[in-house]
């Protein structure tokens, strides 16, 4: 990826201008990540969870029903392979066995296409073919019983092949349309959100520890006396966990409220939001 690629991606990513992304990608080598730690640390970036960025192109398909519905991602190196015919129709047919795998990538790649042949077989004749890198990636499956899956996509390239893909299982006795509308749009808060756990205390330590680092850096610089700089501290980590754990977010629909007071709201009894996975080609 060229200098002028990375700073736009940088600039995309934290919201810093041009000057800012250009000395923070000097100073950091070009690690993005790190670059992103570095605006962090002086104050001109937005505070968000660490940015991996990959910057694989590709696509993201969704199969199965609303009982078990499973997620995998496929890569490649350009856009352009992403929209090709032979690939999205590998695609269609890879996610339908990753389905019945329940993403076990295992059994994935060794059970038989269509053709006769098995995935492995079939990935290395389109390669060949395409001429470009193809990679299997992330693979997941939600199956709950005595729960509803609702899926959204988000830039959708044909079908069920997407840049984007949401699962979320909603875990009641019920099928009613007032929940199937909260199902849709519950998804669709998640592709806009990105949240990265259900809960606050769902976030994983290393996350957490890191943005405290980062948080305690960006302050060490502020020239705040201790105790203050100690509420500080704790006020941005609290933020931090409340803007990325799902039930506390703002609801994108009514900002004003939070998930979880969408979901009393509702006052549909033994309703529980229990799992959710977000794919993104590129993260």
């Amino acid at each position: 990826m060229s200098d002028i690629e990375n700073i736009k991606l940088l600039r995309k990513s934290t919201g810093a201008g041009f000057k800012d992304c250009n000395s923070a990608l000097k100073e950091s080598n070009g690690d993005i990540d790190k670059a992103v730690e570095i605006l962090r640390i002086k104050g001109v970036a937005k505070a968000t969870k660490k940015m991996s960025r990959e910057a694989k192109e590709g696509v993201v398909a969704i199969s199965g029903n609303e009982k078990q519905n499973s997620i995998i991602e496929v890569n490649c190196e350009t856009d352009f392979v992403a929209k090709n015919d032979d690939f999205v129709n590998f695609v269609k047919e890879l996610s339908d066995l990753n389905n019945t795998s329940s993403s076990n990538l295992e059994l994935l790649k060794k059970s038989n296409m269509k053709n006769g042949k098995s995935v492995e077989e079939n990935l290395l004749a389109i390669i060949a073919k395409i001429g470009e890198k193809i990679t299997i990636g992330r693979a997941k499956t939600i199956k709950k019983t005595n729960a509803i899956n609702f899926v959204y996509q988000h830039s959708t390239i044909k079908d069920n092949l997407s840049k984007l893909a949401v699962i979320v299982s909603l875990e009641t006795n019920k099928n009613t349309e007032e929940i199937n509308i909260f199902g849709k749009q519950l998804s669709m808060h998640i592709a806009a959100s990105n949240p990265i756990a259900l809960n606050i205390n769902d976030i994983d330590k290393k996350i957490l520890d890191k943005e405290q680092e980062i948080i305690a850096e960006e302050l060490k610089n502020s020239g705040k006396p201790d105790e203050i700089a100690k509420k500080i501290s704790i006020g941005k980590l609290n933020k931090f966990k409340e803007e990325n754990s799902l039930m506390t977010q703002a609801w994108v629909m009514e900002p004003k409220k939070k998930v979880k007071d969408v979901v009393e709201e509702l006052k549909i009894p033994n309703l529980k939001i229990k799992e959710f996975l977000r794919f993104k080609i590129g993260e």
